[in-house]
């Protein structure tokens, strides 16, 4: 979005909003969906733009990093975190930090759910 003033035009996207709309529109869906996500579980999260990817804060610990990829969105979180639902990745690729969604399968939205809510839990336990 862009406001004028004068004759000068200033965009009012951030980082996040630019990245997200550098690709398709079916990956802009989903990068939006996981935003959108991370807000309604984390209303306080704070959105910043790290290692070239949304990534996002709680009680400035690094909650869940996020990228579009041609066939994948890749969803990066602590290790510790992920390794606690390894069993319920399936056949997502994954590694030590991250997991693979594929962009033609459905947004496992209820296990994404489950890791952010598991680390925001344990976050607020540390204070």
């Amino acid at each position: 979005m862009e406001i004028q003033c004068g004759f000068f035009y200033f965009s009012t996207m951030n980082e996040v909003d630019k990245y997200i709309s550098t690709f398709p529109e079916e990956i802009q869906n989903k990068l939006n969906t996981l935003r959108e996500l991370v807000f309604k579980l984390v209303p306080d999260a704070v959105e910043d733009f790290a290692y070239k990817m949304p990534s996002y804060k709680y009680k400035k610990r690094p909650l869940v990093y996020f990228g579009g990829y041609k066939k994948h969105i890749g969803y990066y979180m602590k290790p510790m975190i992920l390794d606690r639902f390894r069993d319920q990745f399936g056949s997502y690729k994954n590694a030590k930090g991250s997991v693979q969604f594929p962009v033609d399968d459905e947004f496992p939205i209820e296990l994404i759910t489950k890791m952010i809510l598991n680390w925001k839990n344990e976050l607020d336990d540390s204070n």
